[in-house]
């Protein structure tokens, strides 16, 4: 490591407070620069980035119209109020008006998904004049006090007491479940909504919100009939529809939102990563026609000294022509289906994948010890050996991938080609060959 290598090193080591982790067990990179699906660090080696950095560079690193829109933007205008009308920002709204569901034309802009999912709540309840909000446990909205309440998975119980009026309901997860016919554990998931619905009394629920595809609880992919039966319980008990697609949205799933897989509209989408692919922090809700026309004439109890931000906005702009010119949602389709058959062949050859899910490229690997009784290789919320030496094996072959638990996401830019997907078949065969020694003897 170069000597500013270790100066970075130490800077970070001593100063920095990295999110969600034991600040004495990080050994971080230090990245230099990247460029497509790839990055380097400080001494030159060279990854393949299968987990999209956080599952937000959906159009790869450094692409340079999106670079150039951001430093013209700079040059012209770096930042104006949010109550003042700015090009970049108003072209974006119009732009995310043609791309989301039909009645969807209406935009709040924030910082990141976290508030986006906040300020849709605060919407919701305003809306409604209910508190209620429905949410699963598998499923992760966010690290503020809102949007972490609503989250189900191990990151919230350390922050409570949270938010008061969120109620759960069931995941919709079959492969857990060990179900053995789609629609009848679709219609045994939606009677036990409706079940909760109904003990805590619609007339106090305000919304449901939930990631369309759950992301890093597992990449848990809801059917068809599951998706519509929800949208039905909503309209039947007049609760809003909120759909997270922070993380699925932007043609990760292979579609613009994961929603349009469904034939489904929500009442409100929130979205963030892929809209600008982090260039710039930027988040947004966007909300149905019916929802607008009542806030119309009504205070919007929402604001952010940085909603709108023209830079973020700048960026965001040039992405969506980007993904709309350079066909990269098509691509992300394509590969998509190339991925659903490496991960067949995978499942086929190595024993310690017990089930592999992608829509587009949104995909797990779910990892067991055994077959039939499913059990993961390390159980739910822990680490053990296996990832450690799963994930030394990711980097020891030039790949950086996203790990949790049981769990190995395969989430690389949407740009990614053909001889970049066999050379991640490559190294994800070599990482399952080293799990295939954890799963229990037979």
């Amino acid at each position: 490591m170069s000597s500013n290598a270790q100066e970075i090193y130490a800077n970070d080591r001593q100063h920095v407070l990295h999110s969600w982790s034991v600040q004495t067990k990080l050994d971080p990179l230090v990245v230099d620069h990247a460029e497509g699906v790839y990055f380097w660090t400080a001494d030159g080696k060279k990854y393949l980035d299968l987990a999209s950095q956080l599952v937000n560079q959906n159009i790869g690193h450094q692409h340079p119209k999106v670079v150039k829109a951001i430093q013209d933007q700079a040059a012209k205008l770096c930042f104006v109020a949010p109550g003042i009308a700015t090009e970049s920002r108003s072209t974006l709204a119009r732009l995310l008006s043609e791309v989301c569901p039909p009645s969807i034309n209406r935009f709040f802009f924030t910082n990141g998904g976290a508030d986006a999912n906040e300020n849709a709540l605060k919407i919701a309840r305003s809306v409604t004049d209910k508190f209620k909000v429905l949410a699963r446990y598998r499923s992760y909205h966010g690290g503020t006090y809102g949007a972490i309440s609503l989250t189900g998975d191990p990151r919230r119980p350390p922050v409570e007491p949270g938010i008061p009026g969120v109620v759960r309901i069931p995941d919709f997860y079959p492969y857990h479940d060990k179900a053995a016919d789609d629609e009848a554990y679709a219609d045994k998931v939606l009677a036990a909504t409706e079940e909760v619905i109904l003990m805590e009394n619609p007339a106090t629920i305000a919304a449901m919100m939930l990631e369309t595809v759950v992301g890093s609880n597992g990449i848990l992919i809801p059917s068809i009939r599951y998706f519509k039966g929800l949208r039905a319980l909503c309209d039947k008990y007049k609760i809003l529809l909120i759909c997270d697609e922070v993380m699925a949205g932007f043609g990760r799933t292979g579609k613009w939102f994961a929603v349009d897989h469904f034939g489904v509209e929500p009442d409100l989408i929130t979205m963030a990563k892929g809209i600008n692919s982090g260039y710039v922090p930027l988040g947004a809700v966007g909300v149905s026609d019916a929802i607008g026309q009542y806030i119309e004439d009504k205070m919007l109890y929402c604001g952010l000294t940085y909603s709108g931000h023209p830079l973020a906005c700048a960026a965001a702009v040039a992405t969506i022509e980007a993904y709309r010119d350079e066909k990269i949602i098509e691509n992300a389709a394509a590969q998509g289906r190339t991925l659903t058959k490496i991960f067949a062949d995978l499942k086929a050859k190595h024993p310690s994948v017990g089930d592999a899910r992608n829509i587009g490229l949104f995909g797990g690997l779910e990892l067991v010890k055994n077959r039939t009784t499913r059990e993961g290789l390390v159980a739910w919320n822990t680490t053990g050996p296996m990832n450690a030496a799963v994930q030394k094996c990711f980097l020891d072959n030039g790949a950086y991938v996203y790990t949790r638990w049981n769990y190995i996401f395969v989430v690389p830019p949407l740009v990614i080609t053909d001889a970049q997907m066999i050379d991640a078949a490559i190294v994800l065969d070599k990482a399952l060959s080293v799990a295939d020694g954890f799963v229990e003897s037979l």
